[in-house]
């Protein structure tokens, strides 16, 4: 049998062939489709219409829906998008749908007032793998993009339209052309003054937005098993910045460890590359020598390192999306934020309703704050950050209602992972992605900054993002 990768293993495994190749067409079975609230009422209608008015969808434990875009807004369509996906819940009997049950009517909605006591999850991304959805070897279809981000546990997991998904949700299959993959070997471990945001910006600013079109994109390395399970999310979930069908990670400990945890389903199967795997394309980059970098407008590819852009003026900070919302992001910015105010303003939103109540309970050191000690979330507020309740948020604009969207013709520095024009609004703004770190360096001096400035030593995460 020829040596595969993982991803062609997880693709012959689910098409029931003992081996495939890059290019070849095969019909696969689905493990779990995801949609939220601005691509699912779309896929409701053309299941509707393709399946028929009375049509149950292939298994209904295995479509999870999380409303996480368009939450925090009194634009109605936003509202009646969230109740064309109650209806469809309740029809089918879909087990598992997070509601945010406090939007109700007309207005703006009033936020959950407890992290811990609502349905509602915040960013499907970061919820997926929180509430159990994500396993080694499986199949994940996603209505978004950065569905990929799954791929850091180790599974296929990419991003499909309304009419692909529509067809999963009637059959449990899908057609896909197994991907070539490329080879992303990171030498050394992490140093304290940069994270998987940095390194995902050196990959698409070398290959480009397109260098990856449709190919898997495998980080390996040393440098990648020394990062927490939630930076190898970072990585996975920009392959798609650079084009990539999909990312992967190796499955280690860490990765374990937290799906044993998690997961619904009790047993799954770990792939790995053959020795003998071939690879379209390798690159190899040494951790010692790279600094931190910044996208600068108007495209993830257009690289910079932050210390070549410090005569840059910014007038907003951004902490939160799939990308850049986690836990350990959050103590990565409140480690440099601590006993210091920021310049200009800074918008901070919670990954998902999980994160925001770490965000309360931990400390700096991602352990369980003592009665004396400032949990994240209030270094966070001292330093005079704006923050608002876990979601998509000013990430993809919105309606001009949205918490953090630019608005005019800001200059914000984020960590998000697009920039082209409006992506984050107005038009007219200008966004510059950059790692947590360099975010909150930047936030404090209020223009471009190299987080070396202020990162002393190692900062330590704990056990957050961990179980």
């Amino acid at each position: 049998m020829p040596a595969m990768t993982m991803t062609e293993k997880i693709m012959a495994k689910h098409a029931g062939k003992a081996s495939v190749a890059p290019g070849d067409n095969i019909w696969v079975d689905v493990d779990v489709l995801m949609t939220h609230d601005v691509c699912g009422p779309g896929t409701i209608g053309i299941f509707h219409e393709k399946f028929g008015r009375q049509a149950k969808v292939w298994d209904k434990d295995r479509v999870v829906i999380i409303p996480d875009h368009y939450i925090f807004t009194a634009d109605e369509k936003c509202h009646r998008n969230i109740q064309i996906l109650r209806d469809f819940v309740r029809e089918q009997g879909i087990k598992f749908y997070y509601d945010p049950e406090f939007v109700q009517g007309s207005g703006m909605p009033s936020p959950y007032k407890d992290p811990t006591k609502t349905h509602y999850k915040g960013v499907c991304h970061k919820a997926l793998p929180e509430e159990g959805h994500v396993r080694p070897g499986e199949i994940m279809l996603g209505t978004d993009s950065h569905t990929c981000t799954a791929g850091a546990f180790g599974q296929f997991a990419t991003g499909v339209g309304n009419t692909d998904a529509a067809f999963t949700l009637g059959t449990g299959k899908t057609w896909l052309k197994v991907p070539p993959t490329m080879k992303f070997t990171f030498h050394g471990k992490i140093p304290a003054y940069l994270t998987a945001k940095d390194l995902i910006l050196a990959v698409i600013g070398d290959i480009s937005v397109s260098g990856a079109t449709y190919q898997t994109m495998y980080f390996a390395g040393e440098g990648i098993a020394s990062l927490t399970l939630e930076d190898r999310m970072t990585l996975t979930n920009m392959a798609i910045e650079a084009g990539g069908k999909n990312g992967v990670c190796n499955v280690d400990e860490k990765t374990l460890q937290y799906v044993r945890a998690r997961s619904h389903v009790k047993t799954w199967d770990v792939f790995k590359d053959d020795a003998g795997a071939k690879y379209s394309r390798q690159l190899e980059y040494d951790l010692a020598t790279m600094e931190p970098l910044v996208a600068k407008p108007h495209s993830p590819d257009n690289k910079a390192t932050a210390r070549s852009c410090q005569d840059v003026k910014v007038d907003r900070a951004y902490l939160g999306s799939c990308t850049g919302g986690k836990i350990t992001d959050m103590i990565m910015a409140a480690n440099i934020l601590q006993g210091h105010k920021v310049r200009i303003k800074t918008f901070v939103v919670p990954g998902s309703t999980e994160v925001h109540a770490d965000m309360k309970r931990l400390n700096l050191r991602g352990a369980v704050k003592s009665p004396n000690e400032k949990s994240i979330e209030e270094v966070l507020q001292d330093a005079g950050c704006l923050q608002g309740p876990s979601g998509c948020s000013a990430c993809l604009g919105g309606p001009a209602d949205t918490f953090g969207r630019l608005n005019g013709n800001e200059v914000c520095i984020s960590t998000t992972n697009r920039n082209f024009p409006g992506r984050m609004g107005s038009m007219s703004s200008a966004v510059f992605l950059a790692s947590p770190l360099t975010v909150a360096a930047s936030a404090l001096t209020g223009h471009v900054t190299d987080p070396r400035e202020f990162v002393r030593s190692p900062i330590e995460t704990g056990l957050a993002g961990v179980q």
